[in-house]
This record gives C-alpha cells, structure tokens and sequence, in this order.
C-alpha cells in the first residue's frame, strides 16, 4: 500500500463585499478562530488567520485530496453564516472573488508574523497596494478592472 505525503500552503486574501468596513474588533475576536476550526473540521490546518476590518487573511496548510476553490468556499460560506447568525448581520457578504498564494515551508515564519501585524501594515499600504503587490510577487496576470478593492 502505498503513502503519499504532500506540503500545500497557501496564503489567502479575501475581502468584504464592496470592502465594507463590517469586521469590527469584536466580530474579529470571535470570527479569526471560528475560521480557524472551519479549517480543522474540513481536514485543513489553520496556522493562521488575521486581518482587519475589510478583509482577512488566512494561512493553511491543505489536505492533497482538496482544491483551493473548495476551501475557499467552505471557509467563506462558513464565515458568513456565523457573522449572520452570532452578530445578527444579515447582510455581511465576503466578496466573491480571493487571492491565493503558495508559501514555502522557509517562509511560514514571515508569513505568520505579516498576518499578526496587519493593524500597523495597514496603517501604511492600502488593501489595493497590497493584493497587487501580492499578485506581482507572484507573477500572476490580472486585468486591473477585476482587482480586489
């Protein structure tokens, strides 16, 4: 019988509808580790999950059997439906589309800490001059009309 042993992590970037401003201090006090067991129950490891008041970023560590879109669609549907049903906001929306990144086993570290420091990062660069930042590292083409923010 055979084993087969995979490392995919990803950094995920996902906004608000319309980047609304709708992730108070304390919806995201309660929302981050929610996300966080979204993962574990669906086979997926949360190394971490941050962001601010318009978007959030999420750090995971994938199973081999799923694709992106399916965690990113648990994670989203899942998050929406305790904002609604915990905090009694029946119009939080996640924007439909995220951005998705590959992170090396080198850079978890990194990445850990630029999700913890959101709050200060933000106070310096746009969510904008972020998520193109990102896609340029990336070399991931994009038509500037569909770009997040």
């Amino acid at each position: 019988m055979g084993h087969s042993y995979t490392s995919s992590l990803f950094h995920c970037v996902f906004s608000t509808k319309d980047r609304e401003r709708s992730l108070s201090p304390e919806i995201r006090e309660r929302l981050w580790p929610f996300i966080g067991g979204i993962a574990r129950e669906n086979g997926m490891r949360a190394l971490e999950v941050g962001g601010v008041d318009d978007h959030a970023h999420m750090l995971f560590s994938l199973p081999s059997t799923m694709a992106i879109a399916k965690a990113m669609q648990l994670v989203k549907a899942g998050s929406s439906k305790f904002v609604h049903e915990t905090f009694g906001r029946r119009g939080f929306a996640w924007q439909q589309g995220y951005g998705a990144f590959s992170v090396s086993v080198s850079a978890v570290d990194a990445t850990v800490e630029y999700i913890k420091r959101q709050e200060e990062h933000h106070a310096r660069a746009s969510f904008r001059d972020e998520f193109l930042s990102f896609l340029k590292r990336h070399d991931i083409d994009y038509d500037e009309r569909y770009v997040l923010g």
